[in-house]
């Protein structure tokens, strides 16, 4: 019985990530101009090009994440059913690249906008994505999928 509701269900994610990502952002805006412009020591080409080669490198990794989940049939939104682990693409070197992806691409913006809140502001987004979606998911996928996931939790990094 609650094998079957775990499959009905998915992981027991209750509030979409992207959402974190986007607050934390939009938090490192309203930081800029109500605590303080606290901008990045570095020069504003280096910045800019810097963050957004980082942006895009995210860009790439969600991007390359969706389409090996919509090829195999599955929606990426964690709290639906897997009916089937997917290893190919970037999950070959990260159990998360879809998290890494946001995460870099909220770095990037950080840097292209010389916004240093934004920047420091998204270890915290993965750190709160890590508790409220990946350990969810491990925990789902564990359950579901068993030697075969765990054989994976070996091979693969959760993150980089």
């Amino acid at each position: 019985m609650t094998q079957v509701q775990s499959d009905e269900w998915g992981a027991k994610v209750r509030f979409p990530p992207p959402f974190v990502y986007l607050a934390s952002l939009l938090l490192g805006i309203v930081f800029r101009y109500v605590v303080a412009p606290f901008p990045i020591p570095v020069n504003r080409y280096v910045g800019l090009a810097g963050g957004v080669a980082l942006f895009l490198a995210g860009l790439w990794l969600n991007f390359g994440a969706w389409t090996f989940f919509k090829r195999t049939g599955q929606d990426p939104k964690p709290w639906t059913p897997s009916p089937e682990l997917v290893l190919c693409g970037p999950y070959r070197f990260t159990r998360n690249p879809m998290y890494v992806g946001m995460t870099c691409m909220q770095l990037g913006l950080g840097l292209a906008l010389d916004n240093l809140w934004i920047g420091l502001l998204a270890p915290f987004s993965l750190l709160v994505v890590h508790f409220l979606a990946v350990l969810p998911e491990e925990k789902y996928l564990s359950e579901k999928f068993g030697d075969s996931y765990r054989a994976y939790l070996i091979r693969v990094r959760r993150y980089i």
